[in-house]
């Protein structure tokens, strides 16, 4: 490493062949090097292989990168990377901790790596233009509570023809800091049901003044209404060698094999190309 500072440098989705030469190499030249564990993760099988390749890796949590003051007092006399899983600015925690660096005065740069946003949609057969928003589908926290929003984001764009990719959360608390648990696919479908349930107590209170507003209204009430039957993709380790694609509905989601990291594709509107793609991955 020709000099100190922080090296954010992506890992790919899941094993050592899928991070390119630049982020091993610098990753080996580090004086430090951080693996960032709470955005996404990889197996403990590939975190060996690549300690074995690059050296010794010590893991942090949320805290430690939303307030890296000791990040960046060791980056500011010694080369620190910072191993993020997929590409080091798909999540603002880390362009923050970009903007962190150069207040400071510490040098930040980047190494990309592959990641599972610009993985699915061509893996699944749907067109990358006719993608929406992204969301995440969280669990339930303490006393019940769950974000609704997500169900709010895959109607919207429902209703104007778009797809949605839906990632899957990892953290049970929401706090960030360990024991960390990957939803699976009959968690997700927990997570919908409770979302389109609450959304439905309290669609009445929807403002409905814009066009915007009904539309928004429409959507949710209509997404909520057909969430058993909706049809969504379930993506398992993208881009790894365990890597699996389903087409089914919610209903049939519960019963989806287990596995490590996964997300949602829920597609809207398909040309005569995209349903035939997704045929390919209807279970016989």
């Amino acid at each position: 490493m020709d000099s100190n500072g922080l090296f954010l440098i992506g890992m790919g989705p899941g094993g050592v062949s899928n991070m390119t030469e630049g982020a091993i190499s610098a990753a080996k030249a580090a004086d430090h090097r951080r693996y960032e564990a709470y955005t996404a993760l990889w197996s403990e099988e590939d975190l060996s292989e690549l300690e074995d390749r690059i050296g010794p890796i010590e893991k942090i949590m949320r805290p430690e990168v939303e307030k890296p003051a000791q990040l960046l007092e060791l980056a500011s006399t010694s080369s620190v990377a910072l191993l993020v899983v997929g590409d080091p600015l798909q999540a603002t925690t880390h362009v923050d901790l970009q903007l962190q660096a150069a207040e400071a005065g510490v040098s930040c740069s980047v190494i990309h790596g592959i990641s599972i946003t610009s993985i699915v949609s061509g893996a699944v057969g749907l067109s990358n233009y006719k993608f929406g928003r992204q969301t995440t589908l969280t669990y339930s926290y303490e006393g019940g509570w769950i974000a609704t929003s997500p169900l709010e984001v895959i109607g919207l764009n429902h209703a104007q023809g778009l797809h949605t990719l839906a990632f899957l959360d990892l953290d049970p608390t929401g706090a960030g800091t360990g024991d960390q648990r990957p939803m699976q696919p009959k968690d997700a479908v927990e997570s919908l049901l409770s979302m389109a349930e609450k959304l439905l107590l309290y669609s009445e209170e929807m403002p409905t003044d814009t066009v915007y507003d009904r539309m928004k209204f429409d959507s949710v009430v209509k997404i909520c209404n057909e969430i058993s039957s909706l049809m969504v993709i379930l993506c398992s380790d993208m881009g790894t060698k365990k890597q699996a694609i389903r087409y089914l509905s919610v209903s049939e989601l519960s019963g989806a094999t287990e596995g490590g990291l996964h997300c949602l594709v829920i597609p809207s509107e398909l040309s005569e190309v995209e349903v035939t793609a997704l045929q390919r991955w209807t279970k016989k």
